[in-house]
């Protein structure tokens, strides 16, 4: 197959499987993490990368973020948030995570494909990305591409989708975020 036709398939399976997310269900994460005091993010292997672009683009637009296990990581606390992403919700680290933070009165927000997991039961919100995961269920939009890449690549989509509806709601000049850009590079 050629590149052009491997990337359309690829974009296709993007912009399908994030029109499947939830408007309210969004609208109302948008709403916990302007109004969490600091927000912590955890997942494991591809996700985690794809939750660590997300943390910093947040910490660019004025959202206090970290992520788990992070060295300058703080102590978390009810007023905070806490965005779990695991395409099965069964992923051992973020479930962990996500049950002692449930234990601390921290709010949970799961970005997952799984409605019935365990990561599902603790979440106070949960953003369905309906895209195939390890666990093969019966209503997950199948993908092309290998394993998990398509729930890893629409996370970091939607997380770029959060900032930029964070940047709209708080009116914040694009421009002057370049001020949160790391400048020792």
């Amino acid at each position: 197959m050629q590149y052009t036709s491997v990337q359309k398939q690829i974009v296709d399976e993007c912009s399908f499987a994030l029109s499947k997310i939830d408007e309210s269900d969004t609208e109302k994460l948008v709403d916990a993490i302007v109004t969490a005091k600091k927000v912590f993010f955890v997942g494991v292997g591809r996700v985690l990368l794809s939750l660590q672009a997300i943390c910093k683009r947040f910490n660019h637009i004025g959202i206090e973020s970290y992520f788990v296990g992070e060295i300058n990581e703080p102590a978390i606390t009810p007023d905070d948030l806490l965005i779990v992403a695991s395409g099965s919700g069964e992923s051992a680290i973020p479930v962990v995570i996500s049950e002692k933070a449930n234990k601390m009165g921290v709010r949970i927000g799961l970005i997952g494909s799984n409605p019935d997991s365990t990561l599902s039961h603790l979440a106070d919100m949960f953003i369905r990305i309906p895209v195939q995961t390890k666990l093969a269920l019966p209503d997950e939009l199948h993908s092309v591409q290998p394993m998990t890449s398509l729930f890893e690549q629409c996370v970091l989509l939607y997380g770029d989708a959060l900032a930029k509806m964070i940047i709209d709601r708080k009116k914040l000049d694009m421009k002057l975020l370049w001020k949160h850009h790391a400048n020792l590079e």
